[in-house]
């Protein structure tokens, strides 16, 4: 396991919301991370769609861990603000939220992100939310 990667797992499995939630951490690579979520109803809405809320947090979390992937060693990080387009109903059996820097700098940190749902027809995937995110790098 490379350093970046023991760096970005170590604070992902110290997240209670991605254990609670049942995600998984993906693909980690300078200025790109992952997170794998399985469907299920315990994180759905009334309509049986996974929730917007869970869908932000994955996306979310990607964004800020690729961020991390440039950040200093002294630094962690922390969203700053973003803003999520949610592109249609979140069905599917599996997601794949996808954080990718975009500019790092000194303090901040700008990512997009996407969100894939995955059904078990094979037909591949459907882009169901993009975010735009500013990451911000906070001294331990």
């Amino acid at each position: 396991m490379s350093e970046i990667h023991k760096r970005i797992a170590d604070s992902f499995n110290a997240q209670g919301l991605m254990a609670t939630i049942g995600a998984r951490l993906g693909l980690v690579a300078e200025g790109e991370v992952q997170i794998e979520l399985p469907f299920s109803n315990g994180l759905s809405q009334q309509h049986g769609y996974l929730h917007a809320g869970v869908t932000a947090s994955i996306v979310d979390s990607a964004c800020g861990y690729a961020a991390l992937t440039k950040a200093p060693l002294e630094c962690e990080v922390v969203t700053a603000e973003f803003k999520i387009n949610l592109l249609r109903p979140a069905v599917g059996e599996r997601f794949l939220a996808i954080g990718r820097v975009q500019s790092s700098g000194k303090l901040l940190t700008v990512c997009t992100g996407e969100v894939r749902a995955f059904s078990g027809s094979g037909d591949g995937y459907k882009v169901v939310a993009l975010i735009q995110a500013t990451i911000a790098n906070v001294r331990r």
